[in-house]
């Protein structure tokens, strides 16, 4: 189900890396080189395919840029939030 402006506000506060831009939660992430960025690139995939929850994304060079929306939903849901989640999991390594 689709979150209201509120809902993602609320979650939004949870997050370090994430803003909402477009009716999408977006980050932009800088790694050392082009194998760091896709080799985090790599990882996220594996959770994503496990969540059955697939990111908009693009690389260049050192830069990963995300964004997650439901499309089935219309919009940002609950398993955006949670995959977000997961991937500042994976990429502060906690």
């Amino acid at each position: 189900m689709k979150l209201t402006k509120e809902e993602i506000e609320e979650q939004l506060k949870e997050l370090q890396y994430w803003d909402l831009e477009d009716n999408m939660l977006v980050t932009s992430l800088d790694f050392k080189n082009f194998v760091d960025a896709f080799s985090m690139m790599t990882r996220i995939a594996f959770e994503a395919e496990a969540m059955s929850h697939h990111p908009e994304w693009s690389n260049v060079y050192n830069n990963l840029t995300i964004r997650l929306s439901t499309h089935d939903a219309g919009g940002i849901t609950i398993k955006d939030f949670k995959l977000a989640k997961k991937i500042e999991q994976i990429i502060t390594g906690n």
